[in-house]
């Protein structure tokens, strides 16, 4: 063992015998051994000099051997973790028991038997469903049945190399503080696995083991009816609705839903249409993506005379919508340009059916980076607003308190085609809002106007809010660290006073807890020293955000302009926008001096 492990770096020996010690996947014992033996010492640092941390909800990485990475020990160890801290803050898990969801991805089926295996043995209940599910049916089945907590075993979006671990508390919402931190010190106090933490056979033989999943088809289902509040228009409308689940899980179970809603038959864009670890046809299996990740839907709609795509992202918590124009093209829709026409039409879905309505008790919430059309809808139609920190665990955690305050929320969505409606399940959606949508867009068919020409008039109602985000791909951490340091010393150690020829008006910094909006400089929502996420507001009315993503190596940008609803000259706000975004990049972002790679490249 001492000569298959010598990399001539102590440090670096000692961390790789303790891994194989503890390891026994052949595979990946196999990976570790084939990296010493060609003295890979780069990638071995990688993979070894740092604990996979237990960040945005859970644990993302690549599926490859080492601590920094997805494989059967870090889901041990997590697992392990995850158990500790319950067993430390909810005497009553042991009753309550845990829900075990995975997606198609490679090993997802295998991470969840090993969480399954390290909770049954502990003689915790474990709800695992016996087949692949949409993300929202673990928060959704948590909330359901009164469960203690909850596993996911997915990376949603990303590429097809990362796997992930995502956890929900007993709300059924995803962990924020303490629970994040309080699991990641339990694991990092159990990162040995248990004697019988490798023993999986205990799912199959236990009888604290219980499959939820055709019930919890027809709960969710029925609980998804309630929300069908025009089924005579949907069983007789023209429209035809195409949709892709993007080599996910979503097929199934988004048909499930439009025959309950008496939708038509869903055009399946067959090359997508099955489950596939692989994602052969899109170079990102995600729909945010826009056109790239939409041209086989497309290609099928304008085979079958469909209008409107229906489109999740592979574990389908994620949703995006196009839309065929008059001239033949196809429209796709922004987050934001989704989430304004879901804030409109739940609402007005909300004032049909409550004969009594009372705005003060009516919420709506958003992640700060997203639109604030919500904001105006609800000053002109009486409801209240809530802003939150980016993220549905946020959200999600924030519509829960407003509902044990008795407050209805209605709607919650960020600009990452991410979407609530209702409460039933906290957290994103794609299966409950591609049939709303699909619902609103037949409906709109009866008034004659479709989705595109309905967020004009939205835009028309209650002001035009015109956005431009995306991103920068950073490869290298310490760069991404030196951009935001130096913007927060940006004129003789202060934050800037403008962006080039663009005045800044205030400045909130989420990392150092500086908020210049504030009487007192201090910031009103939640600071992060291991994050970050730099607001701008301009005298011209932007408002722009650059921070990182908790989940990818990128700095993302996120730039709005709202105008009054009496303003038509839209080109002129989206030109400003547009040349306020090009300020942003040139002078803080500086991608060529900091070599970061643009979105698409």
């Amino acid at each position: 063992m001492a000569s298959e492990c010598d990399t001539s770096d102590p440090v670096l020996d000692k961390k790789v015998k303790q891994w194989l010690a503890w390891d026994k996947n052949v595979i990946t014992r196999e990976e570790v051994l084939e990296l010493v033996q060609g003295k890979k010492l780069k990638e071995l640092h990688a993979r070894f000099d740092k604990h996979i941390e237990f960040g945005t909800a859970g644990l993302r990485a690549g599926m490859e051997a080492g601590p920094a990475r997805m494989n059967d020990l870090t889901v041990i160890q997590a697992s392990q973790g995850l158990l500790r801290h319950l067993e430390a803050v909810n005497p009553d898990c042991k009753t309550q028991g845990v829900v075990i969801g995975y997606d198609a991805r490679h090993n997802s089926k295998r991470f969840a038997a090993l969480t399954s295996a390290v909770m049954l043995h502990a003689g915790v209940p474990v709800f695992l469903f016996s087949n692949i599910v949409p993300t929202p049916f673990v928060p959704y089945t948590i909330k359901k049945y009164g469960c203690a907590a909850g596993v996911m075993v997915t990376s949603s979006h990303n590429p097809k190399g990362d796997n992930g671990y995502k956890v929900y508390w007993g709300n059924g919402a995803q962990i924020i503080p303490p629970h994040d931190k309080g699991i990641a010190n339990h694991i990092n106090q159990n990162l040995e696995p248990w004697p019988n933490s490798w023993d999986t056979s205990i799912v199959e033989s236990s009888p604290l083991k219980r499959d939820l999943l055709e019930e919890v088809e027809k709960v969710y289902t029925n609980d998804l009816q309630k929300k069908c509040l025009h089924r005579s228009i949907n069983q007789s409308t023209k429209l035809r609705f195409t949709y892709t689940a993007m080599h996910g899980v979503g097929t199934r179970f988004v048909q499930m839903a439009v025959e309950a809603f008496g939708l038509p038959p869903l055009v399946l864009v067959k090359e997508q249409v099955e489950p596939d670890p692989e994602f052969p046809t899109v170079k990102y299996p995600n729909p945010e993506e826009g056109k790239s990740a939409l041209d086989l839907a497309q290609k099928t709609a304008d085979e079958n005379n469909s209008t409107v795509i229906l489109a999740n992202d592979p574990d389908a918590d994620r949703f995006a919508l196009a839309e065929k124009q008059k001239d033949g093209s196809w429209k796709i829709f922004s987050g934001n340009e989704v989430g304004a026409l879901l804030g409109w039409w739940l609402f007005f879905c909300y004032k049909e059916k409550e004969q009594n309505y009372n705005g003060d008790d009516v919420y709506m919430v958003a992640s700060t980076v997203s639109s604030k059309i919500l904001q105006a809808i609800g000053k002109k139609e009486g409801f209240h607003f809530e802003e939150t920190l980016t993220g549905f665990k946020w959200m999600a955690n924030k519509a829960n308190d407003l509902t044990q305050d008795g407050k209805t929320v209605l709607f919650a969505f960020e600009e990452a085609i991410g979407f609530m409606c209702g409460i039933e399940v906290l957290d994103k959606d794609g299966v409950a809002t591609a049939v709303i949508v699909a619902e609103m867009a037949a409906y709109l068919a009866t008034i004659n106007t479709t989705c595109t020409e309905q967020l004009q008039e939205i835009y028309k109602i209650y002001g035009y809010h015109c956005s431009n985000n995306s991103y920068f791909l950073c490869l290298h951490p310490p760069t991404i660290t030196s951009i935001f340091e130096r913007i927060q010393k940006f004129e003789n150690g202060h934050y800037p006073s403008s962006c080039g020829q663009y005045k800044i008006r205030g400045i909130r910094d989420l990392n150092t807890g500086y908020d210049s909006n504030q009487p007192n400089k201090q910031a009103v929502l939640p600071v992060s020293k291991s994050s970050q996420m730099i607001t701008f507001t301009f005298e011209n009315g932007c408002v722009a955000t650059l921070r990182t993503s908790g989940t990818e190596p990128k700095i993302k940008y996120y730039t709005e302009m709202c105008a009054d609803p009496s303003r038509s000259d839209r080109d002129k706000i989206k030109e400003e926008l547009d040349a306020v975004v090009q300020a942003l990049v040139d002078n803080f972002l500086e991608p060529e001096k900091n070599k970061l790679i643009p979105k698409g490249k």
